[in-house]
Formats: C-alpha cells, sequence, structure tokens
C-alpha cells in the first residue's frame, strides 16, 4: 500500500531535547551548568523516558510534563546541581520553547506538497506539544497532534499507535512511522507500521523482536521514503 500519513514522535524526532540545557548553559546567569550540561541533558532524557515505562508498568499514569519535571530532578542531583532552583525553573521554561532540527520545516513542508497527511504521535501533554509546535513555527505543515493524554497510557503501548489509524481512517501499512527513539521505532513496526528510526548519534540497534523498516542520520530523507 502507498503512505498516505507521516507520523512522527516529538521529543528527539522533530524537537532537539538537548536544546534548553544547551541555552541554559549559554547564558551567564548559568554558567554551573556550562561544562556539565551535555551530562545533564543526556541524564533528564533517559529519566524522563524511562519514567514513562516504570509508569505504564505499573498503571501509575500521569503527565508528560510531571514525568519530565521528575526526570529533570533526578539530573540535577545526579549533577550536583540540585538546590539551584532558578536554574531548574529556567530549564523547564526552555523546555517548552525547544528548537526543531534544521531540517524538519522543509521536510513537513514537502510532504504536505506531496499530498501527505502528516501529524505528530507523542508522549507529550497536550499543552506541551502545542507550546514546542508554536516555538518550532511548523503548526501549518501539521495535520494534527496526538497525545498519549486522550489513552491514558505511554508509548509503546498499542492503544497509542491506534491513535493514528482513528484519525486518518488509514491502514497500518499505510503509516509511515518516524521516531528517533529505537524502541520506539520498534513498538511501532510490531504494531504493524512503516518505520523509521532516525538515529542522529549512531547508536546500536535495540535488542527487541522487531526492527524497523529504514535507520536515516537524520529526516532529510523522509520524503523519499514516503513516495513524496
Amino acid at each position: 500500500m502507498p503512505i498516505t500519513a507521516c507520523v512522527f514522535d516529538a521529543y528527539g524526532t522533530l524537537f532537539d531535547v538537548a536544546a534548553a540545557a544547551r541555552q541554559a548553559a549559554s547564558e551567564p546567569a548559568h554558567a554551573e551548568l556550562r561544562d556539565k550540561w551535555p551530562e545533564l541533558a543526556n541524564h533528564w532524557r533517559l529519566k524522563q523516558l524511562q519514567y514513562t515505562w516504570l509508569r505504564a508498568i505499573a498503571d501509575a499514569h500521569t503527565d508528560f510534563w510531571e514525568v519530565t519535571q521528575n526526570g529533570l530532578d533526578w539530573a540535577l542531583e545526579a549533577t550536583g546541581l540540585d538546590g539551584n532552583a532558578a536554574l531548574r525553573q529556567r530549564l523547564l521554561d526552555l523546555y517548552w520553547e525547544l528548537q526543531a532540527y534544521p531540517e524538519v520545516p522543509a521536510m513537513l513542508r514537502a510532504l504536505k506538497d506531496a499530498g501527505k497527511q502528516t501529524a505528530i504521535l507523542s508522549n507529550g501533554s497536550p499543552a506541551m506539544l502545542d507550546g514546542a509546535v508554536q516555538s518550532a513555527g511548523i503548526g501549518d505543515v501539521l495535520d494534527d497532534v496526538l497525545s498519549v493524554e486522550s489513552v491514558g497510557i505511554f508509548k509503546p503501548d498499542a492503544r497509542v499507535y491506534e491513535l493514528v489509524l482513528k484519525r486518518f481512517g488509514c491502514a497500518k501499512d499505510e503509516v509511515l512511522f518516524v521516531s528517533s527513539n529505537g524502541w520506539d521505532a520498534a513498538g511501532a513496526s510490531g504494531y504493524g507500521f512503516v518505520t523509521a528510526w532516525v538515529n542522529r548519534a549512531g547508536e546500536p540497534m535495540d535488542r527487541l523482536p522487531w526492527r524497523p523498516a529504514h535507520v536515516l542520520s537524520d529526516l532529510t530523507t523522509i520524503p523519499e521514503l514516503a513516495g513524496g
């Protein structure tokens, strides 16, 4: 079946999750972060993801904003920066204004010009996603922004991927699902989507029962994969 809908994970896929820590570290008010921001950003992202998995397993769902704050608090303590309320608040404020990767606007525009439907499917809460989409200026090239909050469980639960079919009325193999998370691309593959893993860091493939159909270094070639 031809691809009719291109659906993207948000954080780490369209939006640079390290941008908040990097930006704060460049500001004179937060010089203490200058040498520690890569470590903090890595800890923050990993704990954010781990807490979504643990909450899904334990049936203890909460919104992604709480998970994001919990992950940051762990990361601040791990890097010896806990207790700095001003830094914590600045990092959280910046997370609502994450930058899109440079190729994102043109890539989405090319998909729309080719007649493809486009959407975000994210663990993010609706308010967080709205802030990121507005900050990146990509709202006009997205048909929808789908959040796990409508089903009350985080990815890779199948109920999350099913949101795409309900929204667009398409078959599974008409969807190209794109994520920077190997486990997310694998989960979507297991669900039945055509998948692309954006492996910007050159990481090893996750040892899971399913594999993404495509492995990319960035999003530039997505229109070609979609047949646009």
